[in-house]
């Protein structure tokens, strides 16, 4: 996860509470993609000055989730179809290697993490809300984290909130009962290897759950409208 807070592991700036703020808005949709960001609207919501704002602006861009016009106008990132390719691309190697480190490695702890996130984890619905989406998150870091391999879970944590606006897409394609029963087994076949020591099991079943991701469906939907 991106830290908010300074480096010295102070309290976090101004600067930092309007970066948390506008990127949870981008990455939940409240702010749409394309759609113009209203600085002196945010900052008089957040309690900020344009300053800060402008800093978080900057942060977001470096990002690839804002761009910034000539005259400090900022509009959120389009979503891209090359942009999900690439997250699909990404997810589809790294997500499958924590797999099978974590059934290498995982803790008795760690599986007890596993099985208590997943009892809180469904496959999201048409329109989730907050706690739908952290409790999704919740399990799939809960088997990153097992890797015991910290390099690859800061990086599966960025690809993770960069692939949350083309989720939010991927849940307009209508999805039958029979696609989320799927996602709910692939969940229970992951621990269940997991907790096997099943490194090469673990490994497969998550190459299926990421062909299978939201993020893939909007790479579709999205390659289609090219």
């Amino acid at each position: 996860m991106t830290s908010h807070g300074d480096p010295d592991g102070g309290l976090p700036t101004k600067g930092d509470l309007a970066y948390a703020r506008v990127r949870a808005m981008v990455l939940s949709g409240e702010l749409e993609p394309g759609s113009v960001v209203p600085q002196a609207r945010l900052a008089q919501s957040i309690g900020v000055s344009t300053t800060p704002l402008r800093e978080a602006m900057r942060r977001l861009s470096v990002e690839g989730l804002v761009s910034l016009g000539a005259h400090r106008d900022a509009r959120v990132a389009h979503l891209t179809a090359e942009e999900a390719r690439d997250l699909v691309e990404l997810r589809r190697s790294l997500d499958p290697l924590a797999c099978s480190l974590a059934a290498e490695r995982r803790t008795s702890a760690e599986l007890d993490r596993m099985r208590a996130t997943l009892a809180g984890c469904r496959a999201l619905p048409d329109d989730p809300d907050a706690a739908d989406l952290a409790a999704h998150r919740a399990f799939h870091r809960a088997v990153y984290v097992a890797s015991h391999n910290a390099v690859l879970v800061a990086t599966l944590d960025g690809l993770w909130d960069r692939t949350d606006r083309y989720r939010l897409l991927g849940l307009r394609s209508p999805r039958d009962q029979a696609a989320r029963d799927r996602t709910d087994q692939e969940h229970e076949q992951l621990v269940d290897a997991v907790a096997r020591g099943d490194a090469e099991a673990a490994a497969t079943v998550m190459e299926r759950h990421v062909e299978h991701s939201l993020g893939a469906r909007a790479a579709q939907r999205l390659d289609g409208h090219r």
